[in-house]
């Protein structure tokens, strides 16, 4: 096992889905932001990072049928299956460092709040955006949330990569067209004020 994954494998055994920064019982920005992406019921949406976010289940109860969640951690996606119940069986849960996985399909809308700041080294940056391209097509929608340029310079215990709009744009080249971004003061479970940037990016 990685070291990336063991630290993620510890951290989903040892603490409560709410006893984490990144925790939200409504993760409201990132519905907004699929609604503003066009995604509909069928949609191909694929969760980067998803762990045991609570996103799934509300596009689960929005109808949503092509849903993927995609984590480096077997213990934070169980933690979601549980949680979800018979309804788990709806979801393609696919465990897998995302800058190893070899995507099968392409999705219509690609989704991450906060796993693409933890790839704080180039070839890491490289490889995730290599699976982004392989596993996009001509249409989809990136949603990308980081810590921006004034959040946390540390997670979890490791170190991130901040970001804003322009940075994302430069990493993603000309392939992707940035349609929107927006801010949030995201109040942590025990309300802290950790500032993020969601960027929207549309495939040319």
């Amino acid at each position: 096992m990685s070291d990336r994954a063991s630290h993620w494998k510890n951290v989903y055994t040892t603490k409560a889905e709410n006893q984490v920064s990144w925790f939200q019982e409504n993760p409201a920005i990132s519905l907004r932001l699929l609604r503003d992406a066009k995604a509909t019921p069928d949609s191909r949406v694929i969760d980067i990072g998803g762990g045991a976010s609570r996103l799934v289940d509300a596009l689960l109860e929005q109808g949503f049928r092509a849903l993927s969640v995609l984590d480096i951690s077997a213990a934070a996606l169980d933690t979601a299956k549980k949680r979800l119940g018979t309804a788990s069986a709806d979801v393609d849960w696919i465990v897998a460092d995302i800058t190893a996985w070899t995507p099968t399909r392409t999705y219509d809308v690609w989704h991450d709040r906060a796993a693409f700041h933890f790839l704080t080294l180039p070839v890491d940056r490289d490889a995730y955006l290599d699976r982004l391209r392989a596993a996009t097509a001509p249409g989809s929608q990136v949603i990308i949330g980081t810590f921006a340029l004034d959040g946390p310079e540390k997670c979890s215990g490791l170190p991130v990569q901040r970001h804003d709009s322009k940075s994302l744009t430069v990493l993603l080249g000309p392939a992707f067209e940035l349609v929107a971004s927006d801010d949030e003061a995201h109040h942590t479970p025990w309300d802290a004020v950790q500032h993020f940037q969601f960027s929207r990016f549309r495939r040319a």
